[in-house]
C-alpha cells in the first residue's frame, strides 16, 4: 500500500525552490553559568493584559548549551533550539551579543 508518484512531485520536490526556513532564535541574558557546558538564560517578552490592555513583562528561564563555557553572568546572547540533550536542556548558543560589564 504504498504510494508512488509518477509525475516526480513527492516530498523532495515540494521543498524544492523554497527559501529555507529561518531558525527561531530567542534573545536573553545570562543569569547562571555554574554548571559545566550549560548555562541558564531568562528571556523575556510583552504579553499584552486581555482587560486592561496593558503590556506586562513575562520571563522564562531556559537552559542551553555552551560547548565552550565561553559566557558569563550578565551577558545578552541569542540561543537556538536543538535536539533535547538533557531532561531540561534543548537550546544551544547561537552568538553572543554583548559581553557583560565588570
Amino acid at each position: 500500500m504504498s504510494e508512488q508518484t509518477t509525475n516526480g512531485e513527492g516530498a523532495d520536490a515540494k521543498k524544492r525552490g523554497q527559501a529555507p526556513t529561518a531558525t527561531r532564535t530567542l534573545v536573553g541574558q545570562v543569569v547562571s553559568d555554574k554548571m559545566d557546558k550549560t548555562m541558564t538564560v531568562l528571556v523575556e517578552r510583552r504579553v499584552k493584559h486581555p482587560l486592561y490592555k496593558k503590556y506586562i513583562r513575562r520571563s522564562t528561564k531556559l537552559h542551553a548549551h555552551d560547548e565552550e563555557n565561553t559566557c558569563r553572568v550578565g551577558d545578552l546572547v541569542s540561543i537556538e533550539p536543538c535536539r533535547p540533550m538533557s531532561k531540561s536542556k534543548s537550546w544551544r548558543l547561537h552568538e553572543i551579543l554583548e559581553r557583560a560589564r565588570g
